[in-house]
């Protein structure tokens, strides 16, 4: 099996509206992260700290850019860094928090984005949930997401988000192992019925995945692009 890292982040700024129409809103802040080696029983919680140990309202530059070493670090010494969603979303917030583009930039194009890749050989994404509930897999709790993470945050209920972000990674690492050893993907449809796709080869990195043949999206109003994500990557 590979050694994975999984890794996901949380925000600290409460973006309104519905849909979570978040880059006009940013920079957004990072309350906390989590990340779980596929050989380790327990995640590493990070967060910003005041003096006296307590979590702070949101990850400073240098504790960011602690975050983004560690997974540059874990990607060196033999670890695929995984995500959900991270090309388009997690790497783009830690680049702006950390300071540091090249490192991460470079650490999102190596990592696999489980998301990224089936939109790739989709044509359309897949929300992680739906992908625990076609693998046969514990989910997310009940009522929670991440648009409710920041004002919890910001309230006070640190035990709450760190609780959540702390199973987002167990659910992205528990999906990744399941694909791997059935070497297929299965999900929950908009329409309620069962997905499914080959993965003969497993999962693939963000820059494997961005190789793949563009897939049919004739029958789709508004297909995403493989480029919105990446988007963040071109800029400098």
């Amino acid at each position: 099996m590979t050694r994975y890292l999984a890794f996901d982040i949380e925000t600290a700024k409460d973006v309104p509206g519905e849909g979570f129409v978040w880059r006009p809103h940013r920079p957004l802040g990072i309350s906390c992260a989590a990340t779980l080696a596929s050989d380790a029983e327990r995640p590493i919680l990070w967060y910003g700290r005041r003096p006296d140990g307590s979590p702070s309202a949101g990850m400073n530059r240098g504790e960011s850019l602690e975050l983004a070493t560690y997974l540059s670090q874990m990607a060196n010494n033999g670890y695929t860094v995984l995500t959900w969603n991270g090309l388009g979303f997690d790497f783009d917030i830690l680049a702006e928090e950390s300071g540091n583009f090249d490192l991460c930039k470079q650490c999102a194009l190596g990592h696999v984005d489980m998301m990224f890749h089936l939109l790739c050989l989709l044509g359309y994404p897949v929300g992680l949930e739906k992908a625990a509930q076609g693998m046969g897999l514990k989910g997310k709790p009940a009522g929670m997401s991440g648009e409710k993470v920041p004002p919890l945050w910001a309230a006070g209920h640190h035990q709450q988000v760190l609780d959540y972000v702390s199973q987002d990674v167990r659910i992205a690492l528990d999906v990744a192992q399941a694909v791997e050893k059935r070497r297929r993907f299965e999900w929950i449809t908009r329409k309620g019925t069962r997905g499914f796709a080959p993965l003969p080869n497993g999962w693939l990195s963000v820059e494997h995945a961005m190789r793949l043949p563009l897939p049919d999206t004739s029958w789709m109003t508004a297909p995403l692009s493989r480029e919105e994500s990446l988007a963040w990557v071109s800029k400098k």
